[in-house]
């Protein structure tokens, strides 16, 4: 087994840097086909424009003030010698935003200057789906500084390819310090879990394996074209796979280090250990599984490939957990316990912890437990009331403000008159009459709407009144559509970036509306498997969910009044439920099963009792490791992830500490059995 594995992490050794080369990070890969915005973008391609995106570089004067003659040169002559360097600056259509057409076009009439004098502008072409559009910008941003070096200018670069830019290269870079930030977290907790100075590499090292032969197996998926993988997901994969791994870990090598003091073949106390601990993690792993394939129900690429990325993320960990961990412990003595190595006793010492005080002031008033709890969990649900998950502008995804919206700052104190952004609307060319006469009578058009006819369509680029990202833009695009719908023969499609983000807010929420009911029947219907109950099972998918609701609406609370955030991302209620309820369901399971074993033995009461002594430290030491892994993304410059790793965390912590600790207990015992209706443990 372990030269099995070994071959497996040679081979797969350089995942990490191949799955950067299958992702895709661009918004128009999230969408389904049959999206307006996507079929727009196909019909508009003939024009030789569709693929084009503007970067925007902004001039001011170090310290405000008045551009001066020389500064005003220098932003001309930086604009005619990007051309030369094979950045070419985009010559603008008079009074059209945005790249315009001819990208290309070189010249000091490509620059703009402010009414009042104070600033200048240009934009530059990019192809929007060429995959090194990072490094070009950051190219374009050394340019501008080293051309006008010694002008007394500040410059930013912004823009739509500017905010791409800044967005997507924060995957790029993230990788290599965010695995290296998680295992030192994991690292540092599995050294105070097991106080050994060897143990704590044994789990690692199988974790690592495991991400590792994961992530190949993602390249591999991603590389056929059967799935989409982004930054995101990408992210997500990486910490879900050494949390997840390293709890089934913790699982496996505490009931390993019981059975130890009960055999002295280690061989033998590995296989009860398995045979113990097995169907929890093989229960675990499955629903956690289950639940993340849910997401292959959703129409957005996005979500529907972060189901598989992410599976496959937990499918490597629980793989290596139980072939590879196994064949470890197994090989190396018990010394590496040290300094708390179990010896073999004919008679194994009753274990009593704290957990075991908890345990049984639980079970002394059951009810007032259970309903206190309850109380307190539904009064933290109270912020979800305020809890807006209608996306965040470019100002909201960072918690810092980076390069392009320095650049938006600029144009928008000095340029106040510049148009927002622009709908391209392409219908039949039969039908551009009435089209026209449509969009001359919608206030979203404003002005000009003559049409550009190649073949049998034609094609309007109507000004919106604000940015891509904000909400009037996008319900202009709603209003236009529905305006245009009604044109006889016209065939019309919407498209532009405004719709694009409209059509990834409307496809989040039909996912989260789809997915969210799945999962809970996926993990009702693994635990009535499992307990071989209905009531058991009911009771537990309730307290999950009430769980959710408790970390969401606290979660939004923090963000809103404590980190200032304005907002969520469409996505983050579906991600977060989807994460949250899978794995806060894996330490009511690790329980559960304990309870239920403990249960035939000594009764539905002490069997509880018995249960939360034995797995308390265990399944705490997991629910803070987990936690520790999630909470990793809250450190990244991104206010979507920063929300889904605090929440997460939050919530894995919640399920840990109140839910499993104290109020599931307290309902099995006050239910006594009929937990186990209609069956028994």
């Amino acid at each position: 087994m372990l030269a099995v594995w070994l071959a497996l992490f040679l081979v797969s050794s350089g995942a990490p840097g191949r799955l950067g080369k299958v992702r895709h990070d661009d918004a128009l890969s999230y969408l389904p086909r049959d999206a307006q915005s996507t079929q727009a973008y196909r019909l508009a391609r003939p024009y030789g424009d569709a693929d084009v995106v503007p970067a925007v570089v902004a001039f001011e004067q170090v310290g405000g003030g008045a551009l001066t003659p020389a500064q005003r040169a220098a932003v001309q002559a930086a604009a005619s010698r990007l051309d030369a360097m094979s950045i070419s600056p985009a010559k603008e259509a008079e009074g059209t935003p945005g790249a315009g057409e001819a990208a290309g076009v070189a010249g000091a009439a490509a620059a703009r200057f402010a009414v009042d004098g104070h600033a200048a502008q240009f934009a530059v072409a990019f192809n929007a789906n060429d995959p090194r559009l990072v490094a070009q910008v950051k190219r374009l941003r050394a340019a501008v500084t080293t051309l006008t070096a010694g002008a007394g200018l500040v410059v930013h670069v912004g823009g739509p390819a500017g905010q791409s830019a800044d967005s997507y290269g924060v995957f790029d870079t993230i990788d290599g310090p965010l695995l290296w930030l998680a295992l030192g977290v994991v690292m540092v907790l599995l050294l105070a879990t097991y106080r050994s100075p060897v143990l704590w590499l044994v789990p690692l090292a199988a974790a690592v394996a495991g991400l590792t032969v994961a992530q190949e197996a993602a390249y591999l998926l991603a590389r056929a074209g059967g799935i989409t993988i982004n930054g995101l997901s990408q992210s997500i994969m990486l910490v879900l796979a050494v949390g997840a791994g390293v709890d089934y870990a913790l699982l496996l090598v505490s009931r390993y280090r019981e059975e130890l003091t009960r055999f002295r073949d280690k061989h033998n106390a590995m296989a009860v250990a398995l045979h113990r601990a097995g169907p929890a993690i093989v229960a675990s792993a499955g629903t956690v599984v289950a639940s993340l394939l849910c997401l292959l129900l959703s129409v957005l690429n996005s979500d529907r490939g972060l189901g598989p990325v992410a599976a496959l993320g937990v499918l490597g960990a629980f793989a290596a957990m139980v072939t590879l961990l196994p064949a470890l412990l197994v090989a190396l003595p018990r010394a590496m316990f040290w300094p708390q190595v179990p010896h073999f006793s004919a008679q194994p010492k009753p274990r009593t912890s704290w957990w075991g005080k908890v345990a049984k002031a639980v079970a002394a008033r059951p009810r007032a437990t259970w309903i206190a709890a309850t109380l307190l969990l539904i009064g933290m649900t109270a912020g979800l009331a305020g809890l807006r998950s209608t996306g965040l502008t470019a100002a909201d995804q960072f918690p810092t403000k980076p390069d392009s919206l320095r650049a938006q700052d600029v144009i928008a104190r000095h340029f106040p008159a510049e148009p927002g952004d622009v709908a391209v609307v392409i219908g039949k060319a039969a039908a551009a009459s009435g089209m026209a006469l449509v969009l001359a009578t919608t206030d979203a058009a404003g002005r000009g709407a003559d049409p550009r006819v190649v073949g049998s369509w034609a094609r309007f680029d109507v000004p919106l009144p604000a940015t891509p990202d904000d909400p009037t833009a996008q319900r202009a695009v709603r209003h236009l559509r529905t305006a245009l719908a009604a044109v006889p023969g016209a065939e019309a499609r919407v498209g532009g970036l405004a719709a694009i983000n409209l059509d990834i807010a409307d496809a989040c929420r039909y996912d989260r509306d789809l997915v969210i009911p799945a999962v809970l029947a996926v993990v009702l219907l693994v635990l009535i498997g499992l307990l071989r109950s209905l009531a058991a099972p009911l009771l537990l998918v309730a307290t999950v969910v009430v769980s959710f609701g408790a970390a969401l609406g606290t979660s939004w609370l923090v963000f809103r009044y404590c980190f200032g955030f304005h907002g969520t991302d469409v996505s983050y209620p579906l991600f977060s439920f989807v994460f949250l309820v899978a794995l806060g369901i894996d330490y009511n399971i690790f329980l559960m099963t304990r309870i239920q074993e403990e249960s035939r033995r000594l009764g539905t009461r002490d069997g509880t009792v018995r249960g939360v002594t034995v797995t308390g430290g265990v399944i705490t030491s997991a629910g803070v490791v987990l936690a520790a892994t999630f909470a990793v993304l809250a450190t990244l410059p991104l206010v979507t992830l920063i929300e889904i790793g605090f929440t997460v965390a939050f919530g894995v912590l919640l399920d840990t500490l109140l839910v499993r600790s104290v109020l599931v207990p307290a309902l099995a015992v006050d239910f006594g059995e009929r937990i186990w209706w209609p069956g028994g443990p």
